[in-house]
């Protein structure tokens, strides 16, 4: 699956626009990963377990969004685009979101 920023992919041509494909996940924050953020709070630095928590909260919603995507027929995600909130105290959501097509 061809995932791009563009709302064109060069050298290729849309065929076909097939609408909106997204996918999402909502990741909470564990304990033990709260107690060393705390303490790498003081000190300062890296949070090496939020960051591996969101990188992979990115991959999961970028996988759904190619699976609608593929779902729809389509073979690129153009426009591609993501989001993040919190939706609770320890928890964030990740949306992944572009326009499905069908490039020739």
């Amino acid at each position: 699956m061809l995932i791009t920023t563009t709302d064109s992919v060069a050298g290729r041509d849309v065929a076909e626009t097939l609408g909106l494909a997204r996918g999402a996940t909502v990741r909470a924050k564990h304990i033990g990963t709260d107690i060393m953020a705390g303490l790498r709070n003081v000190v300062g630095g890296e949070m090496k377990g939020y960051s591996s928590m969101l990188a992979g909260a990115r991959e999961q919603a970028i996988d759904r969004m190619c699976e609608e995507a593929k779902a729809m027929g389509g073979n690129a995600v153009i426009g591609f685009r993501m989001e993040t909130s919190a939706i609770m105290n320890g928890a964030s959501e990740i949306v992944a979101y572009g326009t499905a097509v069908r490039l020739r």
